[in-house]
């Protein structure tokens, strides 16, 4: 499937493209296919950027975890340039990925819970939950945890059926 130019898309998705590129110097490629869609990209962000209690380093732990379990390697290549402005370390990008934040109580449980989540598709080891209650976690943030991992899945699925080009450095490869 083709990325869609400017031109290519609807004036309303035009008008997105254009805030896009003002807010982050480009429309990444999974975005712009999103395009395709009259209404996909605008829904897809309202519902990206909706109010959260997971935000910030929380959001990037579920964003890295959910997309190394679908193997998404454009959500893996665009994460790991967020998580680390987001303040975490190559070595810790790694971690997370691999579901566990052995650096941070609260995030290892959110990483372990949410790995669980999309691995299992929603059918969560309670052990797991009851261990993310005990980390300091609420059930505000459980609920919130699983609308990040729908949104990361859509995208992650978008890639995995379209197929469009990485628009980000290639995330590196888990150690085996």
């Amino acid at each position: 499937m083709n990325v869609p130019t400017r031109d290519e898309v609807s004036p309303a998705n035009q008008a997105i493209f254009d805030n896009l590129k003002s807010g982050l110097g480009m429309v990444p490629n999974l975005y712009a296919t999103l395009a395709h869609s009259e209404s996909a990209l605008g829904s897809y962000l309202a519902f990206q950027n909706a109010k959260s209690s997971i935000t910030g380093k929380a959001r990037e732990v579920v964003n890295l975890v959910v997309s190394q379990v679908n193997t998404c390697e454009y959500c893996l290549a665009a994460h790991t340039v967020i998580g680390k402005m987001s303040g975490f370390t190559d070595e810790q990008i790694l971690e997370i990925r691999s579901g566990n934040a052995s650096f941070d109580a609260k995030f290892d449980a959110l990483a372990k819970l949410v790995r669980n989540i999309a691995i299992s598709r929603g059918h969560a080891d309670q052990a797991l939950v009851d261990a993310f209650f005990a980390a300091g976690w609420t059930k505000a943030n459980l609920v919130d945890a699983i609308i990040v991992i729908g949104d990361k899945t859509v995208t992650n699925y978008l890639h995995a059926t379209t197929r469009v080009p990485v628009d980000f450095p290639a995330a590196p490869q888990l150690p085996a």
